[in-house]
């Protein structure tokens, strides 16, 4: 089983990622892993957080000579604000967040953010400050999540699977549809968008909104591909694939909604309209080696790579609306905890948007998602044998015909 964790504070020492259950003789680096950090840092609209910290994960354990050992590996991500940036009252955050009793006063947070995590958390947890909520509710856990993905992204390669995501709306500017996706043009896009003329007028929605002191959402896209047919269950609601995307994804800070393909649009249109026709076999690609290039293909994909809680072999399409960042420059009105009298929300150091950070958390946690059901599937202890079930599930799931394999009887009356 494929599990992780993840620990830290925003503005403690550092981030802490577990991750256990992935197969020995993946190749994993340090390297790959700051690339995936690096896209998740940048984007426009971020703020002056992303100017201090320079996110490295280092591997601490279950990695040998480049390669997976199959034991937990263990990730450790600095926060360089920690030691080097000041907190409040002027303070550093050595002293805000220490350990350890501190003498001098440290001024709580009592005026509550709306659209944040502050209320219902320190009714929760009977705090006082709500510092004690905000540091670990904040966006900035997000970063272990990516270097976790970003491992599992290295095990889903073996595959021939691959994730990226692009943004397709920040404060109501939306993209184009764009086929095929230039991927390089997302990266190279301020806010990954694969539309250049809605890139620039998304720009102008952000600086639109921070001159307001105001933040802005959207919504994100995260495309998967190379995944095979059968990955995930019918059988119990848990068990679904789509159960545990929804779960991933929806996860993520901010995120309000979830669909697969065409998603809420259907809701507008006929059966006769939605359901993607398969492809009679005549009309079937065929690798080099004479077999299937991917079984049982369709005429499209509105129902986004998913039927019955399992993938269909179709590229994955797992979309989410973003809302707004909760911490304006120009603040809501609020209550303070400690009178109960109106007063204005906190304001903190933050981002006008951070959506275009969003697709590549999504990514993340796509790919954390897809690598459990190709091992709940697959199994193995090495990738190697990992690889080897894979490739004999293939060899089956193509039509039932007498030139397909068949089972031989015993293989019949034993199972």
């Amino acid at each position: 089983m494929l599990r992780f964790l993840t620990a830290g504070e925003s503005h403690g020492p550092g981030l802490v990622a577990i991750l256990e259950g992935l197969p020995a003789g993946v190749a994993v680096s340090e390297a790959a892993i700051r690339e995936d950090l690096a896209r998740r840092q940048a984007g426009y609209g971020r703020g002056g957080r992303m100017k201090i910290e320079t996110d490295y994960a280092v591997i601490q354990s279950g990695v040998r000579h480049g390669r997976t050992l199959g034991s937990p590996i263990s990730l450790l991500i600095e926060n360089r604000d920690f030691s080097t940036g000041n907190g409040p009252d002027g303070k550093p955050w050595t002293h805000t967040m220490s350990k350890e009793p501190v003498e001098d006063e440290v001024t709580p947070i009592h005026r509550l953010r709306p659209g944040h995590a502050d209320t219902p958390g320190i009714a929760k947890y009977a705090a006082e400050d709500a510092r004690d909520i905000l540091e670990r509710s904040s966006a900035r856990e997000s970063t272990a999540r990516v270097a976790v993905g970003a491992v599992c992204r290295a095990f889903l390669a073996e595959f021939g699977i691959e994730v990226h995501s692009h943004v397709t709306n920040i404060g109501g500017v939306e993209a184009r549809s764009v086929e095929p996706i230039d991927w390089a043009a997302v990266e190279a896009s301020p806010v990954r968008c694969a539309d250049p003329v809605a890139s620039k007028a998304m720009t102008e929605a952000i600086d639109a909104a921070r001159e307001d002191g105001d933040s802005v959402g959207g919504i994100i896209e995260v495309i998967a591909t190379g995944a095979p047919i059968g990955l995930g269950s019918h059988i119990q609601w848990d068990t679904k694939l789509s159960t545990k995307l929804i779960a991933a994804v929806g996860s993520l800070n901010a995120v309000k909604g979830v669909e697969f393909g065409t998603g809420f649009a259907q809701a507008n249109e006929r059966g006769s309209k939605v359901h993607d026709v398969i492809k009679p076999t005549e009309e079937w690609e065929r690798k080099p080696d004479g077999s299937w290039a991917r079984p049982w293909p369709r005429r499209s994909n509105n129902a986004g790579g998913l039927e019955g809680g399992m993938t269909t072999g179709e590229p994955l399409v797992v979309r989410a609306v973003v809302k707004p960042i909760a911490t304006l420059r120009a603040p809501l009105p609020t209550v303070d905890t400690a009178t109960g009298e109106p007063a204005e929300a906190h304001y903190e150091r933050s981002d006008v948007t951070f959506v275009p950070t969003c697709g590549v958390i999504g990514e993340a946690m796509v790919l954390i998602t897809l690598a459990e059901a190709m091992l709940e599937k697959f199994g193995g202890d090495h990738v190697d044998e990992t690889k080897r079930n894979h490739a004999a599930y293939l060899a089956t799931v193509g039509p039932r015909t007498s030139a397909a394999p068949t089972r031989t009887r015993a293989n019949k009356a034993s199972g």
